[in-house]
C-alpha cells in the first residue's frame, strides 16, 4: 500500500499493541469510532479514511486529542484509502458492482495515474429507478439519489466510490449510461446533464463501507482474529 500515489498515508499510521487478537473495521478515523473500538476491546482499527493526509503539521486540537486517545489505549490505526478503492476482490468499487450482480469489465476512473474504478454492463438493460432501488436495499441507506440525464434503459455502468466526480468526463467519453459514485457535487451536475450521463449518488459513507466489510473475513481466516464492523454513518 505504501507504493500508491495517494494523499493518505496508507499503512500503519499509529502504532499500538504488538499482539493483535481483535480488529475493528470502519470507514472513518474519528473519536466516535475510536471509542467504539475500545469498547469492543480492539487491538487494531482498520479504516478507509485515516488520520494522516499528506502529513501532520501540528499536534494540537483535534489531532492531539485523537492521537492521545489512540496512544493511551495502545490502539493500532491502519489506513487503506486508494488501495481499498481499486482492489480487484475486496475493493469498494468491485463490491459496488457485485451489489448489482455485475463483474468488472474494464478499468476506469483515472486518478493520479491509477484507475480506481470499473466499467461493467448489464446483460439486459434496466431502468434507472430499479438500479437505484437495488442500491437502497443492498446498502441499507435512504441517501441514494438518482439523476436521470440520459437513456431510460441502463446498460453500461461506471463506478467510482466516494467523491468520484472527477471521472464524469471520462464516463461520458467512454459511453457510460450510468455513473455510480458516493457524492454528486454542485460542480458535477451540469457536466453530467450536458453529457447526457445519468448519475446515482449512493452516499460517500455508504459507498465506502463495502471494502472494509469485505476485508474482514479475509483477515479472520488468515490470522484467526476476531473482527467487528463499526458503523458510524454520516448521512453524506
Amino acid at each position: 500500500v505504501l507504493a500508491f500515489p495517494d494523499k493518505s498515508r496508507n499503512g500503519l499510521q499509529v502504532e499500538g499493541k504488538e499482539e493483535v487478537e481483535k480488529i475493528a473495521f470502519a470507514v472513518d478515523a474519528c473519536m466516535d469510532t475510536f471509542i467504539k473500538a475500545r469498547t469492543f476491546g480492539a487491538d487494531m482499527l482498520i479504516v478507509h479514511h485515516g488520520l494522516i493526509w499528506g502529513g501532520i503539521e501540528y499536534i494540537r486540537g483535534l489531532v492531539q486529542k485523537r492521537l492521545k486517545f489512540l496512544l493511551e489505549n495502545e490502539l493500532n490505526l491502519y489506513a487503506a484509502h486508494l488501495p481499498l478503492d481499486l482492489h480487484p476482490e475486496v475493493g469498494n468499487n468491485v463490491q459496488l458492482l457485485k451489489l448489482l450482480e455485475l463483474e468488472p469489465k474494464e478499468p476506469f476512473g483515472s486518478y493520479n495515474g491509477l484507475n480506481i474504478g470499473y466499467i461493467s454492463e448489464f446483460d439486459e438493460p434496466k431502468p434507472l429507478p430499479l438500479v437505484a432501488q437495488i442500491l437502497v436495499e443492498k446498502l441499507k441507506t435512504d441517501y441514494v439519489k438518482a439523476y436521470e440525464f440520459g437513456v431510460e434503459e441502463i446498460r453500461r455502468v461506471g463506478v467510482v466510490s466516494g467523491r468520484g466526480g472527477f471521472a464524469i468526463p471520462e464516463a461520458i467519453e467512454k459511453g457510460v449510461d450510468l455513473f455510480i459514485t458516493g457524492e454528486f457535487l454542485h460542480d458535477d451536475y451540469h457536466k453530467a446533464k450536458e453529457g447526457r450521463l445519468s448519475v446515482i449518488a449512493a452516499g460517500h459513507y455508504a459507498s465506502e463501507t463495502l471494502g472494509v466489510k469485505a476485508l474482514m473475513p479475509v483477515l479472520r481466516e488468515k490470522f484467526g482474529v476476531k473482527t467487528v464492523f463499526i458503523d458510524n454513518p454520516t448521512g453524506l
